[in-house]
């Protein structure tokens, strides 16, 4: 029935007309007068056809043209957020993400050097960035307490990596255990954007001896946060 509906009938019908009169002409049956009229017929059929469809064409051009504009004005009206909350269902995927997306400088502020006591988790967040031919060089900014973890957990396995001469000596500083973050501009937006997390429940969870990141916010570009976060990185570099 589809078929059907989507024949041009009209054209049908015209060309058939056509057709047999001209087949009755050849026959002798009909005159060259009323050969012309019938002709003249199918073209005023055929014109008003056209025109009729002109019209309508200019009424749908206009819907289309007025859908366009209403969907720029939603689109102006929607600010993009400032940051995403990443749970644990995606934590791995748009963390390793992220990491695999920087370039230039990372930052790495006070970062748990436990968790990375696990071959997997460093493969999965540290590895990638090092061996990340964007990334030019890799900080940590440290608290004092993870001097320990540093030696024990991290230089044997950083050695291994391709571009471990890019990870710099952490610069050990006293830090209140409340914020941690990676600071990075990324390939995409060509932004520095960070992945912020924070110390103690819910963000955090604890096993034996050590925190967990279980929540962390992607601080998008655009966000005054992220001017907050390289405030507070430099302040302590320094």
């Amino acid at each position: 029935m589809k078929r059907l509906l989507r024949i041009d009938w009209d054209v049908i019908a015209g060309i058939t007309a056509a057709v047999i009169a001209i087949v009755l002409h050849l026959l002798h049956i009909v005159d060259v007068e009323v050969l012309f009229t019938i002709i003249l017929v199918l073209l005023a059929l055929l014109l008003f056809r056209d025109l009729r469809r002109e019209s309508h064409d200019e009424h749908l051009g206009e819907a289309v043209n007025q859908i366009k504009g209403g969907v720029k004005s939603i689109e102006f009206s929607l600010a993009p957020p400032a940051a995403v909350l990443i749970g644990p269902r995606y934590l791995r995927s748009e963390s390793r993400r992220f990491v695999e997306t920087a370039r230039g400088e990372m930052v790495w502020f006070n970062v748990c050097f436990l968790m990375f006591r696990s071959q997997e988790v460093f493969d999965l967040l540290l590895k990638p960035a090092i061996e990340n031919p964007l990334v030019r060089s890799i900080q940590f900014i440290s608290d004092e307490s993870e001097r320990d973890l540093w030696t024990l957990n991290m230089l044997s396995k950083i050695k291994e990596c391709d571009g471990s001469g890019k990870v710099l000596e952490p610069r050990w500083r006293t830090l209140p255990q409340t914020v941690s973050f990676i600071l990075a501009e990324t390939e995409q937006k060509g932004q520095t954007e960070a992945l912020l997390s924070f110390w103690g429940e819910p963000f955090m969870a604890r096993t034996i001896d050590k925190q967990v990141p279980r929540y962390v916010f992607w601080v998008h570009g655009h966000s005054d946060l992220v001017a907050q976060l390289v405030d507070l990185e430099r302040k302590h570099r320094i």
